[in-house]
């Protein structure tokens, strides 16, 4: 219980703490110094993330951080087990990120400021005109280098199967033809979800594989499919670290 205590209290003191520098973030977008300003969020969001992760007991570990591309914008698809994937993809993979994030997410103050500084998109699923409309501008965001990251399942399975993969989000790799990154998580809903929400010490591992680009030079391929490609991929590598273990717990010792 302390432990979670102490969790929130620094989950938004940091916000607090931080948000006299929005008026610096402000400025940098401003003056279109679109590099200084990434690399001023990505500092800020990562160090805040990371911090969350060890006071919460949690270890993470990267696995194929070599395959992430450089220099081209990415649409990161990743399996949701819990509350923590969002600060573990900030704290551990290296790169800026903004997120397909739900509309309800926009009325949370601090919250709200840095994500739109992030490049983050808020879609009403309920709303479909407005998903459509966002769904176009993050396609459009991609020409400006942004990175997005989407969690296709619409919801955390907190340790159970990995849901079907809703094609909607896909739609931003239809339009855009930007290389998609399947990024698997594997551990994060031992930290709260699987603890009655409580902070509990556990250990995460983060695959990272094969980009998809086969849409790039196959526009016959559509949404589905490539929500149907990537799910196969997270699945595949969250049971390659299953055998990976049961392997390791039967060896002798």
């Amino acid at each position: 219980m302390l432990r979670t205590l102490i969790w929130y209290m620094y989950f938004f003191g940091y916000l607090m703490v931080v948000s006299p520098l929005l008026l610096k973030a402000y400025k940098l977008k401003k003056q279109g110094r679109k590099d200084e300003l990434d690399t001023f969020i990505r500092t800020i969001t990562s160090n805040w993330a990371r911090r969350l992760i060890k006071l919460a007991g949690g270890e993470v570990s990267v696995i194929g951080a070599e395959r992430i591309p450089e220099d081209e914008p990415l649409l990161i698809v990743s399996n949701h087990q819990g509350n923590y994937d969002i600060p573990v993809l900030l704290g551990y993979l290296g790169i800026n990120m903004g997120f397909i994030s739900k509309i309800e997410v926009k009325k949370i103050p601090l919250i709200r400021s840095w994500m739109m500084l992030m490049g983050c998109i808020f879609m009403d699923r309920k709303d479909r005109r407005q998903a459509v409309k966002a769904i176009k501008e993050g396609a459009e965001s991609f020409q400006h280098g942004q990175n997005l990251v989407i969690f296709p399942e619409g919801t955390r399975s907190k340790g159970g199967p990995v849901a079907p993969f809703k094609k909607g989000s896909f739609k931003l790799a239809t339009k855009s033809g930007v290389t998609i990154l399947p990024v698997t998580i594997n551990g994060t809903y031992k930290l709260m979800e699987s603890n009655n929400n409580l902070m509990t010490p556990g250990s995460v591992v983060v695959t990272v594989t094969e980009p998809i680009r086969c849409h790039q030079t196959d526009q016959s391929i559509d949404a589905q499919q490539l929500a149907d490609l990537s799910r196969a991929q997270i699945i595949n590598a969250l049971e390659d670290k299953q055998e990976q273990v049961t392997a390791e717990l039967s060896s002798p010792v």
